[in-house]
C-alpha cells in the first residue's frame, strides 16, 4: 500500500508537469500549436464526444494552414493475473510505468474544403522505432476547383486514404496508441474494432441524420504483389441531435463485410480486430511461459481477437444518451465468420461528468464477449480530471474474467485485477 501511495504521488507529480507544459501552449490562442480547423475534431477536452467531426459549410480559407499536434501517455500499473492450477503459468506482475508512448500528428488545410490528415506513432509497445499509422485526404467542399461549385458538398463529405475505417462509434472512445484524451478508461474494447486500410467513404448529412458508405482494400500491409484478397464494404447510418441545452441522444448502427472467394488460395485473415499495431494497453496480462518457452509475443494480449478468417460479417449498435453532466454509451455487436463461429460482444458505459466545465468525472463500464463456448467479462471503474483541457489524469480499477475455456491452456480460468493510473497530454 505504501508502494502504491508513493507511485501515485510520482505520477501526480508527473502530471503537474504535464500541466505547466500545457499552459505554455496555451498562452497564444491563434498560435499554430491552438489553431482549429473546419471539419475537424479537437484532440483535447473539446473533442469529449464527439464522433464524425461536425460537418462546417462555411471557411474562411487565406492560404494552406498547418496544425502540428501530438500527444503523449503513461501508465502506473498495478495488476495481478492468475490461471488454474496446471495451466501454464502466467508471468507475475510487479507495481511500475509503462513504457511511455507518443504520437505526432499532421493537419494541413490544403485548399478551401481539402484537409489533409497523417498520424505517425513516436513510440509505442509494439513497436521500438517510429512509423506512419495512415493518414488521407478529407474533402468537403470544391471550392478550390471552382467557386461556381460552392455549396454543392454543403451536405456530402468523401476521405480517400490509408485511414482508420469508420465501422462503429467504439472506435471514437478508444484509446489511439498514445491519443487516450477520449477515451475515460485506460483500456480498449475486448473486441477492439479498428483498422487502418486503404479506401474510401462517402458521407451525407442532413440535420441530425448521418449516412456512409465505403469500401476498402482488406489489408493493412500494403504490397504492389498481385493478390486475390477481396475488397471489404462498410456502411453506417445514425441520428445524432442536441435535442436541448441538457438533452442529446445518438443512435448508430454500422455494417462490415468481407465475403469470400471460392476457391481463392489467399489463405489470408480479416483484420477488423487485430488491425491495432501499438498493442494493448494493459502491459504483459495473460502472457508467461511453458519449461522456459515464452509466449508473450501477443502484444494484443488482454483482448480478443476472434480470428474469423477470410469472410467476416459484423453488425455493431451504438446508442449514445447525455443528460445534463450524465452520459451512457453502448455496444452491441454480432460477428460471424467463414468457419460458421459467432460471436457476441456487449458493452454499457456510464458516465458522470461533473465541475464548471466539466472537468472532473466518474465512471464505470461493464464489457462481455462470447461466442458458444467460452466468455470473457471485464469490470472497469474509475475517474479522471482535466487539469486543463489538454490534460488528463485518470485512475481505474480493473477486473477480468475468462471463463470456460479449455483445460490446461493459459486462460483456463484466467484473471486479472488491479489499478492504472494514468496521464495524457495532447494537443
Amino acid at each position: 500500500m505504501k508502494n502504491s501511495i508513493k507511485y501515485f504521488g510520482i505520477a501526480l507529480m508527473m502530471a503537474m508537469g504535464f500541466q505547466t507544459q500545457a499552459q505554455d501552449v496555451d498562452i497564444e490562442k491563434q498560435s499554430i500549436w491552438d489553431r482549429d480547423l473546419p471539419n475537424f475534431r479537437a484532440p483535447d477536452q473539446r473533442g469529449i464526444n464527439d464522433f464524425e467531426p461536425t460537418k462546417d459549410t462555411y471557411t474562411n480559407f487565406d492560404g494552406v494552414q498547418v496544425r502540428l499536434g501530438g500527444a503523449s501517455t503513461i501508465q502506473l500499473q498495478g495488476l495481478s493475473q492468475e490461471n488454474a492450477s496446471g495451466a501454464p503459468a502466467l508471468h507475475d506482475l510487479g507495481t511500475n510505468f509503462n513504457l511511455a508512448t507518443a504520437n505526432l500528428v499532421l493537419d494541413v488545410l490544403l485548399a478551401d474544403g481539402m484537409r489533409m490528415h497523417l498520424t505517425t506513432y513516436l513510440s509505442s509497445l509494439h513497436h521500438t522505432e517510429a512509423y506512419v499509422k495512415g493518414g488521407y485526404i478529407q474533402i468537403d467542399g470544391l471550392d478550390w476547383i471552382s467557386k461556381d461549385l460552392s455549396g454543392v458538398m454543403d451536405n456530402w463529405r468523401v476521405k480517400i486514404g490509408h485511414m482508420e475505417n469508420n465501422y462503429g462509434d467504439a472506435h471514437f472512445r478508444r484509446s489511439d496508441n498514445a491519443q487516450a484524451i477520449y477515451n475515460p478508461f485506460v483500456g480498449n474494447y475486448l473486441m477492439d474494432s479498428f483498422t487502418t486500410e486503404v479506401g474510401a467513404e462517402v458521407y451525407y448529412f442532413n440535420g441530425p441524420w448521418l449516412a456512409m458508405a465505403g469500401f476498402t482494400n482488406s489489408t493493412i500491409n500494403q504490397s504492389s504483389l498481385a493478390t486475390d484478397r477481396d475488397p471489404s464494404y462498410l456502411a453506417k447510418i445514425g441520428f445524432d441531435k442536441q435535442i436541448n441545452e441538457d438533452f442529446r441522444f445518438r443512435l448508430t448502427g454500422s455494417v462490415f463485410h468481407s465475403g469470400f472467394r471460392p476457391n481463392s488460395s489467399r489463405g489470408s485473415t480479416q483484420y477488423l480486430y487485430s488491425g491495432d499495431r501499438a498493442g494493448t494497453r494493459y502491459y504483459n496480462v495473460m502472457q508467461g511461459n511453458v519449461e522456459g518457452v515464452r509466449y508473450d509475443t501477443d502484444f494484443r494480449a488482454g483482448r480478443l481477437n476472434p480470428n474469423f478468417g477470410e469472410e467476416l460479417t459484423a453488425f455493431m449498435i451504438n446508442p449514445f444518451i447525455k443528460v445534463g453532466g450524465l452520459e451512457f454509451f453502448g455496444i452491441y455487436e454480432n460477428a460471424s465468420g467463414s468457419d460458421d463461429e459467432t460471436w457476441n460482444h456487449y458493452s454499457g458505459e456510464l458516465i458522470y461528468r461533473f465541475g464548471a466545465t466539466e472537468d472532473f468525472y466518474l465512471g464505470t463500464r461493464y464489457n462481455t464477449a462470447n461466442n458458444d463456448d467460452v466468455s470473457v467479462n471485464r469490470f472497469n471503474v474509475g475517474g479522471g480530471w482535466f487539469m486543463t483541457k489538454n490534460v488528463l489524469a485518470k485512475i481505474e480499477y480493473i477486473n477480468q474474467q475468462y471463463n470456460d475455456y479449455p483445460t490446461g491452456t493459459y486462460r483456463d480460468d484466467a484473471n486479472f485485477n488491479g489499478f492504472n493510473i494514468e496521464a495524457v497530454i495532447s494537443f
